[in-house]
């Protein structure tokens, strides 16, 4: 196995703002959208989209949102495209303006496209959230959506044969890009996928590894008393007389109280805590958010007392004034509830874990770094809870078994896919990592995070990032054929001397 490891990109969520009773981990899918907003130039559009694309029978439409930007289109030198694939969330039409894309587009002439995917934001094919509806929700289909889409726009925009469509994603989106093209590669022509996982895993434990590893890349002591405050928390939720937990971490709920002590609800309240941790590593360095500096300052400040003080401070850092909520049957009844609200993504995303990826951050790890109380069965049984029993662990890994099989997981064959990766992010295990066929170059950037190379670019990066996005723009243009495929230098970790040779 090449290396090891999730989502997403390309959605208006700020990575704290979801529902607070929502599973935490499945708030750091969504990336915080550029603040230099622009979008004059952008048109919002709806694009009549097959429902099942598996069944030449069933002629059901329904209307999926676009975006379009048209400022940067130029065919003097070539009809170019760039498509933003849309993830598991609402799509932003900040991107649209915003984005070190938008600067690859300038260079190359690009008419820009954003497709927000089926079951998310406003792109609902069905009147609910329902389990029989959900039976349309698979990457497969949203594949399929893609493809129709191109061949539509093409239409549309008179584009010529010879015209190249690049696709751009990050986390989930860009994994949908990677398959996409490796399905239909005579209408995609090459894919940018940053922090994309490829491999679909049941018990993802070595998340929190990475988060471990990433907090000691600033001071393993504070990597240590963060690991530590766990431990202590564990011992005294277990000797609830000799804390008082609910008032250190101003917990909603008194947690001594007998009706509150189930397990469910300490594993929950476990989440919710790493989980809020886990966020600010993995979108250390975006502007506007929390970095692993503000997180250890506060773990390695020895004068709030012992390491469960320190984590109660760092509660109060990442929750403010809110109280913690912990109760495990808000969770059900959120993700039970089959209501369409554009805001709304946690029912849809947990469906496709349990039918296709896992993806579950555990606490399963050799050493336990965030306590023993979220192992994989606290994630398994809210498939079987919220979906029904017929969605048991054994099903859930059956699925991701296909998915790895349908795509190949490390070893997806698809060419001309640029896999960016960053040395902070706790999803990279689940991507490629290292560069084994040369016509899909790996870039790891050392000291960057989750989709780190999306983002419009700042005096602030440090150089392996702005090294990353020359080289990307380099390889497109080789692609496009405006850029030569020999004699150039590459510094940027993990990228093969003389794969350039290969990319066209």
């Amino acid at each position: 196995m090449k290396s090891h490891v999730f989502v997403v990109l390309f959605c208006a969520h700020h990575a704290f703002a979801l529902d607070d009773t929502f599973l935490g981990q499945y708030e750091n899918y969504f990336l915080p959208p550029p603040t230099d907003l622009d979008t004059k130039a952008v048109t919002t559009q709806y694009f009549s989209q097959v429902l099942d694309h598996y069944d030449p029978t069933n002629t059901a439409r329904w209307s999926q949102r676009y975006f379009v930007n048209t400022q940067h289109f130029n065919t003097t030198e070539g009809f170019v495209v760039f498509l933003l694939i849309g993830g598991e969330g609402q799509a932003g039409v900040q991107w649209m303006s915003a984005g070190a894309w938008i600067q690859t587009a300038r260079e190359y002439g690009a008419l820009l496209f954003q497709l927000e995917h089926r079951f998310y934001g406003e792109s609902h094919p069905l009147s609910d959230l329902s389990l029989p509806n959900l039976r349309f929700l698979s990457s497969q289909q949203a594949i399929e959506d893609i493809a129709t889409f191109i061949s539509a726009m093409n239409r549309e925009y008179h584009l010529p044969q010879n015209v190249k469509w690049i696709l751009f994603g990050g986390s989930y989106s860009g994994s949908l890009a990677t398959w996409a093209r490796q399905k239909y590669p005579h209408l995609i022509h090459g894919v940018m996928a940053s922090s994309s996982p490829v491999y679909a895993h049941l018990d993802f434990y070595e998340y929190f590894e990475i988060v471990f590893n990433s907090l000691s890349s600033n001071s393993h002591q504070c990597a240590l008393a963060m690991k530590k405050s766990f431990e202590q928390l564990e011992y005294y939720i277990n000797n609830p007389n000799e804390e008082n937990v609910t008032a250190l971490f101003n917990l909603c709920l008194d947690i001594n109280l007998d009706e509150n002590r189930i397990e469910n609800n300490i594993a929950y309240l476990f989440e919710r805590l790493s989980s809020r941790i886990a966020g600010v590593v993995q979108y250390h360095g975006i502007a506007g958010q929390p970095t692993i500096d503000s997180l250890c300052n506060i773990f390695n400040n020895v004068s709030l007392g012992r390491e469960i003080d320190r984590l109660a401070g760092v509660a109060r850092f990442l929750y403010g004034t809110s109280c913690v909520a912990y109760r495990f049957q808000a969770l059900l009844n959120t993700l039970g509830n089959t209501a369409i609200l554009s805001t709304r993504n946690s029912r849809q995303w947990y469906y496709q874990t349990c039918t296709e990826y896992g993806w579950y951050q555990t606490s399963s790890q050799q050493d336990p770094i965030i306590g023993t109380r979220t192992g994989i069965d606290f994630y398994t049984q809210i498939c079987s809870t919220v979906f029904g029993l017929a969605f048991t662990p054994s099903f859930t890994s059956e699925h991701i078994e296909r998915t790895n099989r349908y795509y190949g997981g490390y070893d997806t064959e698809a060419t001309n896919v640029i896999h960016v990766h960053g040395s902070l992010d706790p999803w990279y295990p689940m991507g490629l990592t290292e560069t084994v066929n040369p016509d899909s170059p790996v870039i790891f950037i050392d000291g960057t995070s989750h989709c780190a190379n999306l983002y419009p670019i700042s005096v602030n990066d440090p150089p392996a990032l702005t090294q990353a996005r020359e080289t990307i723009n380099y390889i497109i243009g080789v692609w496009l054929g405006r850029n030569s495929a020999v004699g150039v230098h590459l510094s940027v970790s993990l990228i093969v001397i003389g794969l350039l040779a290969k990319l066209l």
